[in-house]
């Protein structure tokens, strides 16, 4: 992709994956569905995964997985608000975007 991905974006859309799964998701799941949007390494991902847990929009707990411990992540209350805010932005900004583009004569 030619469009830089910049810091909120990234933590809306990691927001997003994690809010789909009720009981939440481990690191490796995140980082294939996050790659459905956008190219990201883990080496990028783990530390947004860290920060959003350190801001409290993440909650993390370890659960056994063929015989090792696999650390899976939970969007909280805090992560809700917060994801909320990113979408109503997301929605404006992107249609604000859109409606530039259609204009465009090539």
């Amino acid at each position: 992709m030619v469009f830089n991905t910049g810091a909120a974006l990234l933590d809306a859309i990691v927001l997003a994956v994690v809010s789909t799964e009720a009981e939440g998701t481990y690191g490796y799941k995140i980082t294939h569905d996050v790659r459905q949007a956008i190219a990201v390494s883990e080496s990028t991902l783990y530390p947004v995964l860290r920060r959003l847990q350190k801001e409290e929009c993440l909650e993390a707990y370890d659960r056994e997985f063929a015989g090792r411990n696999r650390r899976y992540y939970k969007i909280t209350d805090k992560g809700r608000a917060q994801l909320r805010l990113y979408r109503e932005e997301w929605i404006s900004y992107s249609s604000k975007i859109t409606r530039i583009f259609s204009e465009v004569k090539c």
